[in-house]
């Protein structure tokens, strides 16, 4: 593990935009410290660092190593501050909670009055918003207060407060059951993966079915309607229902449609509505709907509220990113995506600490693929050594999987003296994993069986194998496999002795 990433300072430090660096300097100056403070130096000898490395900071700062740990945790401490009341993180969250703060304070001093008429003003923006937890937290300090009989407002207010308490707290439990059920779900895909037959489908229907709690969908309101959504979608995706999925996707991002308010308070998971929805359509090659929504996703980069921090810009980011892709295979456009790729890959070197290593390696897969389908292999194969030389990265076994099918394929069109090593290491992978789709299991024997075909006898193995896959091709637990691999495609232009482009180009003509 590299320096930077065991020191939490300097990667706040790196993180911060030239506004929020100055914004610091400002507030250090209205605190009324020295421009000389000790920490004030380490912040402008960390700000200059590229990595970091403790001797150099006390090299060309003159501090003393005995005074670092408690100077670092002070400087932290000041930037979090100085970030808190940065007008950029006036979130509602931080607002409200600032308002609790702020009532705290009074109730200490016993101005219990005004501390009450911060509360009510506090827990209506909290209800506005849907922020029930916190809503509750309010009506229990409301409680504490009340119960002491110092505003001897009780007899008028307890049934109401004992009301709100009760209606909160029912609502809080059902939107932390659901809340529960999409986390579940989602760590359920990551633990099994995708049902691969009828055991994996039943298993994946009874953990939903059983975890899923019971209410009445006129009681919901906008989160509960979120998470039930959220979990659905998850369901969908795990049962292979890619028709389903575009369903909850969109009943997601309608969601937000009917109540835009809610935009500002959840971006995230607004953001996250919008890419599942282009997934689902790509899932489905609805072209021209994808066009459609792919357009709304560009548009957002004209709404600076919802990309008011790097947080956002970088996941709004990796999801243009992931749609422009999925944009360039669907419409068959794969050389002017190869074109972009430069362009994308600067874009994201400059959020490159905001964007997970698994997010990031799923894109380089797509890089790999447009140069696969241009016949760029040697190329292609160095994208996918990104993917299988990330020791730190535990990857989906789908991911994992198809990137060295991919590898084995492109050596064989390399006619690379790698292939028979590589594929009996790739088998050493492939039986660790908990069970193959059927397509994984073909085109994996396929490959080991490639030495003992004459070359005489190719075109009519590729015509087997294209025969034998060709029926899965709509096979409810194996259409997925095609969308990491269209190995359907490469089949055919061997066995027409086309380019794999032109190949996808003219069935690109044919998608809606």
């Amino acid at each position: 593990m590299s320096n930077e990433n065991k020191n939490i300072l300097f990667t706040l430090i790196k993180s911060l935009s030239k506004s929020e660096k100055r914004q610091f300097k400002l507030y250090v100056g209205r605190l009324g410290k020295n421009e000389d403070a000790n920490y004030l130096t380490l912040f402008n000898v960390l700000d200059k660092m590229d990595e970091f490395e403790e001797d150099a900071i006390l090299l060309k700062s003159q501090l003393k190593k005995r005074q670092l740990p408690n100077l670092k945790a002070n400087l932290y401490k000041q930037i979090l501050t100085s970030l808190r009341l940065a007008p950029q993180h006036q979130t509602l969250n931080i607002q409200i909670r600032e308002q609790l703060d702020y009532a705290t304070i009074l109730y200490n001093k016993g101005l219990y009055e005004q501390s009450l008429k911060i509360l009510e003003k506090a827990k209506q923006h909290a209800i506005d918003a849907e922020k029930n937890f916190m809503a509750y937290e309010i009506v229990e300090f409301e409680k504490e207060i009340e119960s002491q009989y110092i505003t001897r407002s009780l007899i008028f207010r307890a049934d109401n407060l004992a009301i709100e308490a009760k209606n909160l707290s029912i609502q809080n439990v059902l939107a932390s059951k659901l809340s529960n059920l999409s986390l579940q779900l989602y760590s359920f895909l990551l633990r099994n993966g995708y049902a691969k037959n009828e055991d994996d489908y039943l298993l994946g229907r009874n953990y939903f079915y059983y975890h899923l709690p019971t209410f009445e969908f006129e009681d919901l309101g906008f989160r509960e309607k979120l998470y039930l959504y959220m979990s659905q979608l998850w369901y969908a995706l795990i049962v292979q229902d890619f028709r389903g999925s575009y369903k909850y996707a969109s009943k997601w991002t309608d969601l937000f449609i009917e109540h835009p308010q809610m935009i500002a308070s959840h971006p995230v998971y607004y953001l996250k509505g919008k890419n599942h929805l282009l997934e689902s359509l790509y899932y489905l090659r609805y072209l021209s709907k994808f066009k459609s929504e792919y357009q709304k996703l560009l548009a957002i980069e004209e709404e600076p509220h919802i990309l008011s921090s790097d947080n956002m810009r970088a996941l709004w980011l990796m999801y243009k990113t992931y749609s422009k892709l999925n944009l360039y295979f669907l419409s068959g456009e794969i050389q002017e995506g190869a074109n972009e790729i430069p362009k994308i890959e600067a874009e994201l070197k400059i959020y490159r600490n905001k964007i997970d290593d698994h997010h990031l390696m799923v894109i380089n897969y797509k890089f790999a693929c447009m140069h696969f389908g241009l016949d760029q292999y040697a190329s292609s194969i160095a994208y996918l050594d990104k993917i299988i030389n990330n020791r730190e990265l535990v990857l989906r076994e789908d991911l994992g999987c198809y990137t060295r099918i991919l590898k084995l394929i492109s050596l064989f069109e390399l006619d690379s003296d790698q292939l028979d090593s590589f594929i009996r290491n790739t088998y050493r992978f492939l039986i660790k994993m908990n069970d193959l789709h059927l397509i994984q299991r073909e085109i994996i024997l396929f490959l080991r069986n490639l030495n003992s075909i004459l070359p005489s006898q190719l075109k009519q193995a590729f015509i087997n194998l294209h025969e034998t896959l060709k029926k899965l091709e709509d096979h409810p637990f194996e259409k997925r496999s095609f969308l990491y691999l269209d190995i359907i495609s490469w089949l055919e232009s061997k066995i027409e002795s086309k380019r794999f482009l032109l190949i996808i180009q003219e069935k690109a003509k044919n998608l809606k």
